[in-house]
């Protein structure tokens, strides 16, 4: 859904970043507008993982060069818990467990520090529950997850459900997709896929990072990127996904030296 003079969200100029003192981001340039979903594929220890793991403020990570850009701040300034409260959302390729935690008392108090930030007032137990209970219905969860302790005991599918409702409570401008499809059966994939699509709209921007394009048959993305080498290399449709599915990377890696010969 490519909205024409819409907002840019998210601008990436010349990201450099580390981890463990190894170079893994190496220039990368991005641009992401409301309302527009991009995907990005790519070989492992291409940097997929580290560029959302930056955006979202993880301190293993150290950003050595570039700017972030984010709804007109810099998003590099902004500790982790401060970028989640303005809208930056990561859902994790590995959602964590904890233990103690009740679903439900982490999504209440997630929420309110949301609208807390936003300058509204918090929601008592009761609306929540209410309001959480319309949202279970986007991901097809039943309510006795919220009981449970956070993701303890979760199936793969449905830990990645339950991002997708934090997503849906949340609301943010900037949603980063880490490998979502990641250990998902067809049913569960079909269900978190639609939850996805149910909260892209006009006022927020997703970034899908996936190794395989059969996430692409239920999310349909406006740009597809390739990443090689810690930088973004190539950018196309959905049909440069499918490209990629039938003759893998090799012969991008071989047009992309060809270019940098020149």
């Amino acid at each position: 859904m490519i909205i024409e003079n819409s907002e840019v969200i998210l601008s990436v100029r010349d990201l450099t970043a580390e981890v463990d003192s190894i170079q893994i981001l190496k220039g990368l340039n991005l641009e992401m507008k409301a309302g527009e979903i991009h995907t990005i594929m790519g070989p492992n220890g291409s940097g997929k993982s580290t560029f959302s793991k930056v955006l979202a403020g993880h301190p293993a990570y150290t950003v050595t060069g570039g700017e972030v850009i984010f709804q007109g701040q810099n998003l590099l300034d902004l500790k982790p818990e401060e970028r989640a409260r303005a809208g930056v959302f990561l859902a994790f390729q590995y959602p964590l467990e904890i233990p103690g935690v009740s679903n439900l008392d982490f999504l209440r108090v997630a929420y309110n520090s949301r609208r807390q930030h936003q300058g509204l007032e918090e929601v008592d137990a009761f609306d929540f529950d209410e309001l959480i209970h319309e949202k279970l219905a986007i991901v097809k969860m039943n309510a006795a997850f919220l009981s449970r302790s956070l993701n303890e005991g979760f199936s793969g599918g449905e830990k990645k459900r339950n991002e997708i409702l934090q997503m849906a409570l949340l609301e943010p401008k900037l949603a980063i997709l880490d490998e979502t499809d990641s250990g998902l059966d067809i049913d569960a994939l079909r269900i978190v896929a639609n939850g996805i699509n149910q909260l892209a709209n006009a006022e927020n921007t997703m970034l899908v990072i996936t190794h395989y394009q059969r996430l692409l048959n239920y999310i349909v993305p406006d740009f597809v990127h390739v990443m090689e080498d810690g930088r973004i290399v190539t950018s196309g449709t959905k049909e440069l996904a499918l490209e990629l599915e039938s003759r893998g990377y090799d012969w991008l890696r071989e047009e992309t030296a060809e270019v940098g010969a020149r």
